[in-house]
This record gives structure tokens, sequence and C-alpha cells, in this order.
């Protein structure tokens, strides 16, 4: 795959007369986060390439310096299919309204479908004109605080390349990593089991013999629930080790007596009668 197919692979943004050539870099370092590596520039306000650009742009460098620079809106999107525009606030136009997200799952489509995409965002102050805004075929919104939803040019650019990312994910939200741990056989979970119960036996906790069998399901339910791992199963083996070499006193009996050598400095004196 060439260059050229490469960044094929996913919608083209578009920043339409960005002001600054920080924000131009900044946006570009979202873009490649979320592995968008086209960008086009309309008239952009800062003379182009900018050094300021690619310092902001923190390593996306490549995003950077392929960027195409148009005077015309017009020309910038001629060969897209399917025009994207960001647009905070409501237009007085008919067009389709979408959040980012069902945007993503567009864009997601289009593009395995062979179609070529764009993303439309205005200039940092302003947002794009309404001419501009009639061009697209979407218009899409970011759901924010609607007492404050002003995003930054890199801000917008990032919300809506993260869904299209997410879009395209398949791995799940949520990982264990295990290093070089295993994880515990059934055979470790049985034998821990049975010797956890013998010792709940002899201390009197499983005494109740109709209950006795719901509770050690319960029991080992807890432990299956937690996913053991086999070190961790040799832990648990050294708890109930430690806790039965404990002597079990009766029931009711009062604690005892402390045995730390303060205690018995304490201790002495009374004993002798003093």
């Amino acid at each position: 795959m060439n260059d050229r197919d490469a960044r094929r692979d996913g919608p083209v943004v578009v920043l339409v007369r960005p002001q600054l050539a920080e924000n131009i870099g900044t946006a570009a370092r979202a873009m490649l986060n979320c592995g968008l590596t086209e960008l086009r520039l309309v008239r952009p306000r800062c003379t182009w390439p900018h050094p300021k650009a690619i310092a902001a742009a923190t390593g996306a460098d490549q995003v950077v310096e392929a960027a195409q620079v148009f005077d015309r809106l017009e020309d910038a999107v001629a060969d897209l299919h399917h025009l994207f525009a960001t647009c905070p606030r409501r237009r007085d136009m008919v067009k389709a309204v979408i959040n980012h997200r069902e945007a993503a799952k567009d864009l997601r489509a289009m593009v395995a479908a062979g179609e070529r995409p764009g993303i439309l965002f205005g200039p940092e102050r302003t947002g794009l004109e309404n001419d501009e805004m009639s061009l697209a075929d979407t218009h899409v919104r970011i759901p924010l605080n609607p007492e404050f939803d002003s995003l930054n040019l890199a801000q917008a650019v990032l919300a809506i390349g993260l869904a299209w990312w997410e879009a395209g994910e398949t791995a799940t939200g949520r990982e264990l990593q295990l290093g070089r741990a295993t994880p515990a056989t059934k055979a470790e979970l049985t034998g821990f089991f049975e010797r956890l119960e013998s010792e709940l036996d002899a201390c009197g906790f499983l005494r109740n013999s109709e209950m006795r069998p719901t509770m050690v399901r319960n029991i080992r339910s807890i432990f299956h629930r937690a996913g053991l791992m086999s070190h961790e199963i040799r832990t648990l083996h050294g708890v109930v080790t430690g806790l039965a070499r404990q002597p079990h006193a009766p029931r009711g009996s009062p604690p005892a007596p402390p045995t730390s050598q303060a205690g018995r400095r304490r201790s002495g004196p009374r004993d002798r009668g003093d």
C-alpha cells in the first residue's frame, strides 16, 4: 500500500480559514491520534508551511507536511462524495443533523464502500459561514454542556476523530494484564476449596448441616468471580495455613490478654502485689 492509498483509509479533514499555525499543528496531532492522516487547508491565515505548525504537531509531522492548501472550499472538496460539517449552533437551513458518534458510523460505512467523505471545521473564532455549511450534506453536533459548548479547533477534531476511531475498534473496552501469571486450573481451585472448607468445618463455621451446601456454594462463587491466578491460589493456601495455626477460642470467650513487651512490663508490678 502506498502513501496515497494509506491516506484514503479515512475521511479527509478540511480546516476552513484556520487562524493560527499552532492550531493547525495541534489539530494534526489530534488527527494522527485517531488514525486520520489527510489534512486540507482552505485559506489559512498564516503563511504555509509554517514552523510553528510542525512544533505544535509534536510528532505528527507527516500530517502537517502532507497537508494540501486551497484558495476555494469548492476546490478542496471537489473529489469528495459526502461532506460532514461541524456546527455548534443551529443554522436556518434544511439539513440532517446528527451527533458525532452517528457521524462516525456513517463515515465508516462510506469508507468501507469505497467512498471519500470529508469533515469540515470552521475557524476558531466564528465557525463555518452559512455558505460553507450549505456545501455539506450532513451537519454534525457534538453534544456538550448547552451553557458552555465552546471547543478549540484541536478539541473539535479530537472529539470527532475519537468517535471515528472507536467506531472501528473491535477490541473490548476492558483488558486484564496478566504479565507472566497464568489462570488457576480447576484442579487448583478444587484443592483450595476442599482445604478451606475443611478448616471452616474444624472451626465450626459450617456447623449448620442444613445450610452447609448453600454456604459452600456461596463461598465458591465468590472465588470463581475473582478469576484467580495460580500464584494467587498459592497465596490463599498460605492465608489458610496462617489462620489454621491459631487455636480456635470457644464462642463468647474474652479476648486474649496482650502479649507485647510493654504489656508484660505494665502487668509485672501488679503480679508481685506492689
